[in-house]
């Protein structure tokens, strides 16, 4: 597995905040009275020092008991204003960031489920994990902790520092004299931060791409006895994921202390002037409650400035999610859906004419393809493995588009056709059944509100399957268990067949359908094959030839070309491919 690497960005791409604001657009309202409310926050939280410092000189020190019981209750009322304030712009920013996440969350699922098969084929189901679900909700702390937090950070600070300077400049100066040691450590820490960081985003992806591919490919780990191999490589990961904290965990206990030790110096340092000016009287113009503002202020000033640092990485880590998130939506690796022609029904007729297709660039798996089926008729394809027998059935769904050439059904353009709506003509039986973690009934309807128990009770019935279904606890209420773990490989494959049939569509394409099912479960599904089939086009994949002897026309493919086309019978008197393919099986049946 090829780990990720991601790279950090700027502290703020502009470029990918206006895409982001795109998603806050429906929030418009809220998204303002927020900005109202971070100013105001801004310049609340400095109003109560300079209310302190006015007590203690005009009223306090002048024994006028009225006037300081008058300015505590402007005090607490200013508090509970301040309270509400503030409530309302964590809810508010928590809210916003919520419905954004959820917004982009929808869209991004939205155009995953429409990329080309070949773009998940390369890449790894961990790393779109990660976007969908990590680096979805690294954008709710953007909203939270990030943007508006720092912005309210950023406008606190600028009115503490007119307020020192209203009140006394001289303090003003004493009080930010260690300012520039502390900004310059702050920045070191955010930059040494920022990189590890990064280190963790990267371990995180890495660790959910290993995790789930080994965990669905657990079968395979534990019959080739490679635990003790794959244990090793997850402990590499892991290990680098807690390096990568760790150092996080170091940077953070290295500055915090610096930080106290400064923020103290700088109190020290004014208590110390100010204290000497307050003793000098009416020498200096500092006054008791100038010191006892100061003092406030200087608390108020260094708390956001330690933490602009964590909110910095915060947006930083949001917009490196942001970018991740915006490529992901960026990638235009779609089938083109410009057709709209959907016909109520198709007689199923299917024709590929001078079809050639390549995974990888000129790299051709199928060269040259021409053949035609007409409506009802039954056309098995066979070769060997790599032939080029599933990329017929792909392209044929339009999972993928030819290189050059048309696939026709019912004589015209495939392409022509809503994409939707061609393969909701097409039934597809593959030999990897997958089932998702839900019931037998909602795997076989797919959670279609348009099909009725009674059409999947008379399909299960027609298949086969309805005896061993109804003979499950809960029947085809049975929860089936991620991938359909709780079943046989024979059960799957029948209850794939009802959820084709279940469709009723007009071309049924068969791909290894009975290559993984024991003699008396494909005696059932042969059985039902014929059933099903009965008025129908159909294609069939198989490697056991027995299964296609009935077969109106059979196609020989070798290295992507047609080789060889005719009934079982033409094939078998020409001697060529077909009879080699024959041979093999009927030696080892015997």
């Amino acid at each position: 597995m090829k780990k990720e690497e991601i790279t950090s960005g700027n502290i703020v791409d502009f470029k990918v905040l206006k895409r982001l604001m795109r998603f806050v657009k429906p929030y418009n309202k809220r998204f303002y009275f927020l900005i109202v409310l971070t100013v105001g926050m801004g310049i609340l939280a400095p109003v109560r020092p300079w209310l302190i410092q006015h007590t203690l000189d005009n009223y306090v020190a002048l024994n006028d008991y009225n006037g300081m019981v008058m300015m505590m209750l402007v005090l607490v009322g200013l508090l509970i204003f301040q309270a509400i304030i503030q409530y309302s712009h964590t809810y508010i920013s928590g809210w916003i960031g919520q419905y954004v996440i959820r917004d982009i969350r929808i869209e991004l699922y939205r155009h995953l489920i429409r990329l080309k098969l070949k773009f998940f084929d390369r890449t790894p189901i961990g790393r779109l994990v990660t976007r969908t679900i990590s680096d979805i909700e690294t954008l709710a702390d953007v909203f939270s902790q990030g943007l508006a937090a720092m912005i309210g950070d950023l406008l606190q600070l600028l009115f503490i520092v007119i307020m020192m300077f209203y009140i006394n400049w001289e303090l003003a100066l004493i009080s930010l004299s260690t300012l520039p040691i502390l900004i310059l450590s702050t920045y070191v820490f955010k930059e040494k931060v920022k990189v590890v960081f990064n280190d963790v985003r990267n371990a995180v992806s890495n660790l959910n791409s290993f995790v789930q591919e080994h965990i669905s490919g657990m079968s395979i780990v534990q019959i080739f006895g490679s635990e003790k191999q794959e244990y090793q490589k997850f402990r590499e990961i892991n290990r680098d994921h807690r390096r990568a904290n760790i150092r996080s965990v170091l940077y953070y206990s290295i500055y915090f202390p610096v930080a106290e030790i400064i923020s103290a110096a700088g109190i020290g340092l004014l208590i110390w002037y100010g204290a000497k000016g307050v003793m000098n009287g009416a020498e200096s113009n500092i006054t008791v409650g100038d010191l006892t503002a100061f003092i406030l202020y200087i608390n108020m000033f260094f708390r956001p400035i330690r933490m602009l640092a964590d909110r910095f990485n915060t947006l930083q880590l949001g917009i490196v999610s942001s970018s991740r998130i915006m490529k992901l939506l960026d990638n235009d690796e779609q089938i083109p859906d410009e057709g709209d022609y959907c016909p109520v029904s198709v007689s199923g007729s299917v024709k590929f004419e001078k079809v050639w297709f390549a995974y990888n660039d000129n790299e051709y798996v199928l060269k040259d393809i021409n053949f035609d089926v007409e409506k009802g008729k039954t056309l098995a394809l066979v070769g060997a493995t790599g032939a080029g027998k599933s990329s017929i059935i792909n392209l044929l769904n339009r999972f993928y588009d030819v290189n050059r050439g048309t696939i026709f059904l019912d004589d015209k353009d495939i392409k022509t056709y809503d994409l939707a709506c061609l393969r909701d003509k097409i039934g597809v039986v593959l030999q990897d059944v997958f089932l998702f973690s839900d019931t037998i009934y909602n795997n076989i309807t797919l959670s279609n509100p348009d099909i009725r128990r009674e059409q999947v009770i008379e399909a299960a019935e027609l298949v086969g399957a309805r005896k061993f279904i109804e003979r499950l606890p809960g029947g085809f209420d049975y929860n089936v268990m991620e991938r359909g773990a709780t079943l046989s490989v024979g059960q799957r494959q029948l209850i794939s067949f009802v959820r084709a049939m279940v469709y009723d569509p007009e071309v049924i394409v068969l791909d290894e359908a009975t290559s993984s099912v024991d003699t008396e479960t494909e005696e059932l599904i042969q059985m039902a094959i014929e059933k099903m089939m009965k008025g129908r086009t159909a294609i069939v994949i198989a490697h056991r030839l027995s299964t296609i002897k009935r077969a109106d026309k059979i196609l020989v493919l070798d290295k992507g070309e047609i080789k060889e086309s005719g009934t079982h019978d033409e094939l078998l008197a020409q001697g060529g491919l077909y009879t080699q393919l024959h041979k093999m099986q009927y030696k080892e049946i015997i």
